[in-house]
């Protein structure tokens, strides 16, 4: 082992004046170099994206991924710079148990069937999950860690240097300093009225002493401003180079964004479907079930799904269409209207509701109500009681209760 004492002894020397001159300008006993204003601002603005990078980076993995023990399980292996294993998400892991149950209770029963097609579009949930967590990692996640792990970890160490430099420079301007004032001194007129005798050759000796130690002081302070300027344009370089990382992170981002509305897009498709599907398996063996036709059961750009009527602060829906003909053979009385044997349900009002007209019953909000249906009636509205009062109601100021 080559074992340089002379070279640490330097550096540690170094080190030394260094944290000297940095603890002078804490306390305010040395002067400090001050960096251009544009360097300041390059280096402001690089912290900020660093900060913010790094918060958006762990919030993203938090979304794609809420478990963290999983997350741990995913750093160790990254580190490790082996591949993941294959993890099921959690809509597949259901879709398997909800077809392994159906295998128990029965396939050819109607539960089970259900079962077996909701297991599926579960899975096909799952998997349109498993591919938008693989792009945005991709797409996303990466790019943000190179930039936190490669092109800041270069930012910083030049930086450091930048520091460094500067306290050299510093140190450098405070020896100068001291040898100027020492050699003035020592270069002084003699004072004859003095009560202690001084030796004025020693005197000249020094002030020539001192005239060299100002000229090397000199030499050393150009050599650290060169090394100082050398390295701030170093940095600013680097430093300048945040702003093709905005772009490169904006592109990231529109990718991001492009894979989740594929996913979401996918997610709605695979629910509209498994709607329909439902419906139409369930029609005959649940002749009162409250299930919306079809084609209105479509989450469209400009309409509000039934489910989503539940949430808090949403607005009022807009009045269905008219239910004049809501019996496709004959006129509805409904004052001749009975409540089927089976299939009545609780209902809790969730909006107003004015009655068009004698046929509709008129609503309060949160009130409880029981509703049902009867055969030919528009899928769109239920008969609904309180106490003796009887009329049509529209399902989608309705919440349907167990």
């Amino acid at each position: 082992m080559d074992f340089n004492v002379k070279k640490l002894a330097s550096d540690a020397g170094v080190f030394f004046t260094r944290a000297v001159q940095y603890t002078e300008e804490k306390l305010g006993q040395a002067e400090k170099t001050e960096l251009d204003a544009h360097l300041e601002n390059l280096i402001a603005r690089a912290d900020c994206t660093k900060n913010w990078t790094e918060k958006i980076f762990r919030q993203t993995e938090v979304l794609l991924q809420p478990n963290p023990s999983a997350r741990i399980e995913e750093f160790v292996y990254e580190k490790l710079d082996k591949k993941l294993p294959s993890r099921t998400t959690n809509a597949e892991l259901l879709g398997q148990h909800m077809q392994d149950a159906a295998k128990e209770f029965g396939p050819g029963t109607p539960y089970g069937s259900t079962l077996i097609t909701v297991g599926e579009y579960q899975k096909r949930l799952g998997g349109a999950e498993r591919e938008f967590l693989h792009t945005s990692a991709i797409n996303f996640l990466t790019p943000l860690r190179n930039f936190l792990e490669g092109d800041w970890k270069t930012i910083s160490k030049e930086r450091r240097l930048l520091e460094n430099r500067r306290l050299d420079l510093d140190v450098c301007k405070a020896r100068l300093k001291k040898a100027k004032l020492a050699e003035a001194k020592a270069a002084a007129a003699p004072d004859f009225q003095e009560t202690r005798p001084r030796n004025y050759v020693l005197s000249a000796s020094a002030s020539a002493l001192w005239s060299e130690e100002v000229d090397k002081a000199e030499h050393e302070l150009r050599l650290a401003q060169t090394e100082f300027d050398r390295q701030a344009e170093v940095t600013r370089l680097l430093l300048e180079g945040i702003s093709s990382t905005h772009v490169n992170h904006l592109r990231c981002l529109h990718e991001f964004v492009e894979a989740q509305a594929a996913y979401y897009a996918q997610c709605h498709k695979h629910v509209q479907d498994l709607q329909k599907e439902m419906s139409s398996a369930n029609g005959d063996t649940f002749p009162n079930a409250f299930a919306v036709s079809a084609s209105t059961s479509g989450v469209s750009s400009g309409s509000t799904p039934h489910s989503t009527a539940t949430l808090p602060g949403a607005s009022s829906p807009s009045r269905p269409p008219n239910a004049s003909n809501a019996l496709e053979s004959s006129t509805l009385k409904i004052e001749e209207v009975k409540p089927p044997a089976t299939g009545t349900r609780k209902a809790k009002v969730l909006y107003d509701y004015d009655a068009a007209d004698t046929s509709e019953l008129s609503l309060l909000a949160d009130e409880l109500i029981t509703v049902y249906t009867v055969p030919g009636m528009d899928p769109d509205w239920l008969i609904g009681e309180r106490g003796n009062q009887k009329g049509k109601v529209p399902v989608t100021y309705l919440e349907l209760l167990s």
